[in-house]
């Protein structure tokens, strides 16, 4: 469930132009700018699990993720997960609008407690015409998406599943840890099935590269790892 006026569910309050203060879309914008937004813009705190919207619904909000994360998915016919987009603090979702797509074509859906900013479909137009710079912000920041995107389908096409493994497992790592991830969800980031990630995952085991614990992976040879991930 969400709430949508300016207290989080743990009762600490926040104001709307901090909501978007720290993202870089409005990087550009001087505080008297941003206060100006303040009536322009809605913002909740959503528990994660939450589905901001399906396939085939309207797209009609842009959402910034202010605090926590979210993801965004596709489902294939035999009901594997494909997530092709792991958001965290200060990016954002919903855009397709900006560009005529009315229909949503994927899920997003919060993986974190997150507090979200939302901006209407009319007050994004209204936005874009009295401030050009953010329309550059806004489409700057879609090139670097479907950079991305480009990229992690070529990773798919040409790098085996172990090297691209050791890839996000070094990104995600904090001091040499992988928290907070199942073998499921890993799979689901990496575009496989579980099953296929828990083997690639025991290879590096065997080889002593990692050490598996529950939802925690810890980095034994990073040098190697790296190796790894050039193969």
């Amino acid at each position: 469930m969400a709430q949508t006026n300016n207290t989080s569910a743990s009762g600490h309050s926040f104001t709307k132009p901090r909501c978007i203060e720290g993202s870089g879309l409005f990087r550009d914008f001087q505080m008297e700018e941003l206060d100006r937004l303040h009536e322009w813009i809605r913002q909740g705190v959503f528990q994660s699990g939450h589905v901001f919207y399906r396939p085939g619904e309207p797209g009609e909000v842009l959402f910034i993720i202010k605090s926590g994360a979210a993801q965004l998915y596709r489902m294939s016919p035999d009901g594997q997960k494909f997530v092709f987009a792991h958001l965290m603090a200060q990016s954002f979702f919903g855009e397709m609008s900006f560009l005529g797509q009315r229909m949503q074509e994927c899920f997003a859906e919060a993986v974190e407690d997150s507090e979200i900013c939302i901006l209407t479909q009319a007050n994004l137009v209204r936005l874009i015409s009295e401030y050009p710079r953010f329309a550059l912000r806004l489409v700057e920041a879609m090139g670097n998406r479907l950079l991305q995107a480009e990229r992690q389908l070529a990773d798919l096409a040409l790098q085996g599943l172990t090297p691209r493994l050791a890839t996000f497992l070094i990104k995600e790592a904090k001091d040499g840890v992988v928290q907070g991830l199942s073998h499921q969800e890993i799979g689901e980031r990496l575009g496989v099935y579980r099953e296929t990630t828990t083997y690639a995952l025991n290879e590096l085991k065997s080889a002593g590269i990692i050490e598996i614990g529950r939802k925690q992976i810890r980095i034994l040879d990073a040098r190697r790892l790296r190796e790894a991930s050039t193969r």
